[in-house]
């Protein structure tokens, strides 16, 4: 299996009927027979920033996804309402491997995250083992979690996304930060992200 995460910027103007295209693009491509999952977001603090989260049967799923009409339409009619170039995230799946197991309740407010952020690679040893740790602990002792998923990314070594969901916002601040296995990833992350960990943290809402 095969993750991606697309970042698009959209201009003010645009920003609603891009959406709308986004949500019309994820029908479509739930209808392929290689996609496992899409999921479309958008971001809580800039309303012109989506992101999309796909899970795919292998590479060869997202080449022929690449040439469908619907992600051709897509593509171009971003060229005219996107601010800036999309980012792409090829990622590769860690230990432990995504975890679907958990679903949300009626009542849950939901919190969901994209954290994508660089770091020094002589470290990348030490960060990956130290998240298997991590999201172990997370999943099998904190109630208010639904979804924590560690991803290398294809092609940059500095690079590493977490995508999460948690039923409500403070069972992250209150409570996850404060476990003894989180607190150990944050030092160990203070010491080896480039810059502060909060300008890596996206929170986003499903559209």
């Amino acid at each position: 299996m095969k993750s991606t995460i697309v970042k698009f910027t959209a201009k003010p103007e645009h920003a609603t009927s891009f959406a709308a295209t986004l949500k019309e693009a994820q029908a479509a491509t739930q209808k392929e027979a290689g996609n496992h999952e899409i999921k479309v977001f958008v971001s809580k603090s800039d309303a012109n920033v989506f992101f999309v989260y796909e899970r795919w049967a292998d590479k060869a799923a997202i080449e022929s996804h690449d040439k469908e009409p619907h992600t051709q339409k897509l593509m171009q009619i971003g060229q005219t309402a996107l601010a800036t170039a999309p980012d792409f995230y090829f990622l590769g799946d860690t230990n432990p491997l995504p975890d679907r197991s958990k679903s949300a309740n009626e009542d849950d407010e939901l919190f969901i995250i994209f954290f994508i952020f660089k770091f020094d690679p002589s470290y990348r040893k030490q960060v990956l083992a130290q998240f298997e740790d991590h999201v172990t602990n997370t999943r099998k002792e904190e109630k208010g979690n639904i979804l924590f998923d560690l991803y290398t990314v294809d092609g940059q070594e500095d690079t590493l996304a977490v995508y999460e969901h948690w039923r409500k916002e403070s069972d992250v601040w209150d409570i996850h930060f404060h476990q003894p296995y989180a607190m150990k990833t944050g030092k160990l992350l203070e010491e080896t992200v480039d810059g502060d960990l909060k300008q890596y943290m996206n929170f986003v809402t499903e559209i």
